[in-house]
């Protein structure tokens, strides 16, 4: 059975410099993140739709909202934990094996994902009863 949980999420501080010319932040795989860097995407111009519904066997992520806001929901099969993410310099730490919604996105959110793996649909579970059975093991 995997072990990882919501409780092993968290909201991260990513480093920001500000001077006159405005703020930077930087987040560096490895340093920053637990892991290295393969792929980098963003999620934008989102309908009054949710996203997500799908868990990852072995992908970690990182969630930035840049711009905007939006709410994700994990959950490890028991539990569920809900993350409002609204600020560029705080990120959402995401472990393998739970299943995340993403919704309330306001207009122009641009959530920015921080990828451990290249893209791979074997590492999809895209049904919330196949998830609940890996899951168990």
């Amino acid at each position: 059975m995997l072990r990882t949980t919501v409780n092993d999420c968290k909201i991260i501080d990513i480093r920001k410099y500000t001077d006159n010319r405005g703020y930077l932040s930087v987040i560096e795989g490895g340093i920053d993140i637990p892991f290295e860097i393969k792929r980098i995407y963003y999620l934008y111009m989102v309908p009054e739709a949710a996203r997500g519904a799908h868990a990852h066997k072995h992908l970690q992520q990182l969630l930035v909202a840049t711009s905007g806001s939006v709410d994700i929901t994990l959950d490890d099969g028991t539990n569920k934990k809900t993350f409002h993410l609204d600020r560029p310099w705080k990120g959402l730490l995401v472990v393998p094996g739970l299943w995340r919604d993403l919704d309330n996105f306001s207009g122009g959110t641009v959530l920015l994902c921080l990828a451990s793996e290249h893209y791979e649909t074997n590492d999809y579970i895209r049904d919330y009863d196949k998830f609940i059975k890996y899951r168990k093991g």
